[in-house]
């Protein structure tokens, strides 16, 4: 997420104004009744200590078992000095934790994906199944696959076929990454790929990487992966396309998350004052949070709580983070702009794109805390480092 995630972990980006990513995952374990949760961060782990709160927002706090926050460890062998390479290595570093927690199925998933699912679905296919390895997976366009590990399955619903984004998908079927493993299997399988991989890999490597690597090609070879279709909205945050789409999405409402009262996105939300729409503000299609102080025109975006957009300003199509000023007379159209930015008058960040949907490279994104001076030019596709000054 470039500038975006210098200063903070993937899963604390916010979503919808008063949510951030790592929200969606734990509601959604957290409604599934699955109350024993590790977190694990190795990338800016203190940026998600507020938000996470020792698993308070989830009732995830408490004396045995609930939330547990796993926090990178140097040694314990020669090839696990520093950080793990990928989510795969960090399974074998923590494999003497899992194998000893006494569960009998492991869920690993990612903390980037805004989804609703109730977990105990794909848990029944698996015992159903007698599967080693169960892989939620959804639908997106070919073009997108490329970007994920793409699936096919059998009548059976038996995976026969994975491949770790491939330059040319022959499926849009891909891998949410959510994967149910039976637990013994997981670390026999983790030790197995350890002795075979160590000698070939790199210094201070023990070669395992992301689970598509290796972990997940070498479960599908020994028969017992099996896929599960998770119905509704998915989508992978992780980069800035998909993350202002997702947003585009919103707006338009075509996610479906917030729907349910019954299976509500649990955070830790803001405690700010109402927002303030004042005389003469124009507002379409945009979400407005706590704390918001609109005297301007918003069209087609997202601004986070305590949000300013002055009189004669007018930001579109646009995700704004939190405590953002935008001063009179500013624009500010395709952009993620992330919190205690400062928009001088007049000044103008961001442009159209010359097609849709919106690439990376047309988004122009400006990074925490970072000033714009009166009748300063940000143009579209530029990317301002936090605390810069244009």
């Amino acid at each position: 997420m470039d500038v975006l995630t210098r200063e903070r972990a993937k899963p604390g980006l916010p979503f919808a104004g008063v949510y951030q990513l790592v929200d969606f995952p734990m509601s959604n374990l957290r409604h599934s009744r699955i109350e024993d949760v590790w977190l694990s961060v190795q990338y800016q782990a203190d940026s998600l200590d507020e938000q996470v709160a020792n698993g308070r927002p989830w009732d995830l706090d408490r004396d045995t078992g609930g939330f547990r926050l796993l926090v990178p460890q140097q040694g314990g062998s020669p090839d696990a000095d520093g950080f793990a390479s990928g989510n795969a290595d960090e399974l074998f570093r923590i494999r003497d934790q899992i194998a000893s927690s006494g569960a009998d199925i492991t869920i690993v998933l990612s903390s980037d994906h805004v989804y609703r699912f109730d977990f105990n679905d794909a848990i029944e296919t698996h015992r159903n199944k007698s599967a080693e390895c169960t892989v939620v997976t959804t639908e997106v366009s070919r073009p997108e696959a490329a970007h994920h590990a793409t699936v096919v399955a059998n009548r059976l619903g038996r995976v026969t076929r994975f491949a770790y984004k491939p330059a040319n998908p022959t499926t849009g079927v891909v891998a949410t990454e959510i994967f149910l493993y039976d637990t013994s299997t997981l670390v026999d399988v983790l030790d197995e790929l350890h002795r075979e991989l160590t000698a070939t890999a790199a210094p201070d490597s023990n070669g395992l990487g992301d689970f598509g690597e290796h972990l997940l090609p070498r479960l599908v070879d020994r028969g017992r992966t099996f896929a599960h279709r998770m119905p509704g909205y998915w989508q992978d945050l992780g980069r800035p396309e998909t993350y202002f789409a997702a947003h585009q999405d919103l707006l338009r409402g075509e996610t479906g998350l917030f729907d349910d009262p019954a299976w509500p996105i649990m955070a830790r939300l803001p405690q700010r004052s109402p927002a303030l729409l004042g005389p003469g503000s124009r507002s379409e299609d945009a979400l407005v949070s706590p704390g918001c102080r609109v005297l301007g025109t918003v069209r087609r975006s997202v601004l986070g709580p305590g949000v300013t957009v002055a009189k004669g300003a007018t930001v579109s199509d646009s995700i704004i983070f939190a405590d953002v000023t935008v001063d009179a007379g500013a624009t500010v159209s395709w952009s993620i702009v992330d919190r205690g930015v400062v928009i001088g008058a007049s000044a103008k960040v961001g442009g159209r794109p010359s097609a849709t949907p919106v690439k990376t490279e047309h988004l122009t994104l400006v990074g925490r805390d970072s000033r714009v001076g009166p009748k300063g030019v940000v143009p579209r596709g530029a990317g301002l480092e936090p605390g810069t000054t244009a």
